[in-house]
């Protein structure tokens, strides 16, 4: 490292003030502890700037330094984009900047600052009768700023799409210290590159994401969810082509979930009581909005539709938003109940939705061959093709042992089969320090030369999250 560690922290307490700066590494931990515990590295300080001139102050000061920086948001990022890869790196905690700028009901367009929480933005919209549709588990923590950067999913992509189309415009700090200022609402601008799209998903090494125009959509009257219970995922794939063609572009959710989802959650007291009609090999989490005005009962008739063609054996419907409530939870807590379990391997992927039953009857028999007795627990967004496919150990087994066995063996067995579809190794969660070595072995080498290109041009002294993505 060029500058050493206290000099850093002493040149951005002398920016920024001692309150912004901390630089005792025993207390850093809620910015260095990612979710999944796989990283581990320290930082050489964390500062907290409490407006956008801070945050260029910081950047300027960076790029003249040499010294790497990473913009956080909650922290929640699953392949360590958010976290430091070589120890030298000051963290960026975009948390105090977490105004609500403007809410344009007429345009449909709300304005939020990059640290505001996912939950505090739907709350803002729902004041004025709207919704911003990206909704996830960790919505309770993460900020406007890093799922943007990561171009977060989530399980209204069928509905609204991802973080990107969700996204009209952005704010952001450049390498240089300089801030473009795209917030505009335009539905038709095309006057040159969209450089929107450019800085949303490139988890921070292009810019730093400050503030943006997202898209808000009217507040439905009302909801129709249910739970039907199928044979599998065979069974689901021509269920979700009725119901695209019966109800269209109100169909918000089709998730996908295996039984033994269920007896983890129900084993570990994570649900209250079973929100499903009875045993089944697998459930489809099946969500319909119905507008003001709409006529309510479009999704009772297509699951009756459904019955009579054989493709489900029995279904329950929310009759309360408590019933809502237990339904979402069971698909929402698979990811967290399977830590009670011990260890397990996670991919986050995708395929074409035709695929979907392909992937997940090759990738339980591959993890079989694999491991004998691992316990495969695929589940996901059936409607746009991501299948969080994940194993737990084998019951009894050594967690570390089992991790050090077969985590690289199964990646390989599960991306290979992932890649033969036509699918991606990374569908919602993003490439970050935990993926880099994987994109240079499947993506096209002219788009990673490309990437590369565009990097170089607007990070040339590689300040922006370095290492991540691109290596």
């Amino acid at each position: 490292m060029s500058v050493s560690a206290a000099t850093i922290v002493d040149q951005l307490t002398a920016l920024l003030g001692a309150n912004a700066v901390i630089g005792e590494p025993g207390q850093m931990g809620i910015y260095l502890h990612e979710p999944r515990k796989r990283f581990h590295t320290g930082a050489a300080a964390v500062v907290m700037p409490s407006s956008i001139e801070q945050v260029q102050a910081i950047v300027r000061w960076a790029n003249e330094a040499g010294v790497g920086i990473i913009a956080q948001g909650g922290n929640t990022g699953l392949v360590g984009a958010q976290v430091p890869l070589r120890g030298d790196e000051v963290i960026i905690s975009m948390a105090k900047l977490d105004r609500i700028r403007a809410v344009d009901t007429a345009a449909g367009t709300m304005t939020a600052e990059a640290g505001v929480i996912l939950e505090n933005a739907h709350a803002a919209a729902e004041a004025q009768n709207t919704i911003f549709p990206l909704w996830l588990a960790s919505q309770g923590s993460a900020r406007i700023g890093g799922l943007l950067a990561s171009n977060a999913g989530g399980v209204n992509v069928l509905a609204y799409g991802n973080a990107r189309e969700l996204t009209m415009g952005v704010e952001a700090v450049m390498a240089d210290g300089q801030l473009y200022q795209g917030l505009n609402s335009l539905k038709k601008d095309n006057t040159g590159y969209d450089l929107r799209d450019l800085l949303v998903g490139s988890e921070g090494t292009l810019g730093i994401i400050t503030a943006a125009t997202l898209k808000l959509f009217p507040k439905p009257e009302d909801y129709e969810t249910t739970i039907v219970n199928i044979a599998g995922p065979e069974a689901a794939l021509p269920l979700f082509e009725l119901l695209r063609a019966r109800i269209g572009g109100r169909l918000n959710a089709f998730e996908l979930v295996p039984h033994i989802g269920l007896e983890m959650q129900l084993k570990h007291g994570f649900l209250d009581s079973d929100p499903t009609a009875g045993a089944s090999p697998w459930y489809a989490l099946i969500e319909v909005a119905r507008m003001q005005g709409g006529e309510a009962g479009s999704l009772m008739s297509a699951i009756e539709t459904a019955f009579e063609q054989g493709l489900i054996d029995n279904a329950v419907f929310a009759e309360s938003l408590a019933d809502r409530t237990r339904m979402w939870s069971f698909r929402e807590q698979m990811s967290e109940v399977q830590s009670k379990e011990g260890a397990s391997i996670k991919h986050d992927v995708s395929v074409p939705i035709a695929a979907v039953p392909q992937l997940i009857a090759e990738g339980i028999a591959a993890g079989e061959r694999v491991s004998p007795g691992i316990r495969a627990v695929p589940f996901g967004h059936m409607g746009d093709g991501n299948i969080h496919f994940n194993f737990s150990q084998p019951e009894g087994a050594d967690p570390k042992a089992f991790m050090a066995e077969y985590d690289e063996k199964l990646h390989e067995a599960i991306y290979e089969i992932v890649l033969k579809l036509g699918g991606s190794v990374s569908a919602e969660h993003g490439i970050g320090q935990l993926k880099v070595d994987l994109l240079k072995q499947v993506k096209d080498p002219v788009a990673l030369s490309l990437m590369r290109t565009i990097k170089t041009a607007l990070d040339p002294k590689g300040i922006l999250n370095p290492g991540k993505m691109l290596g």
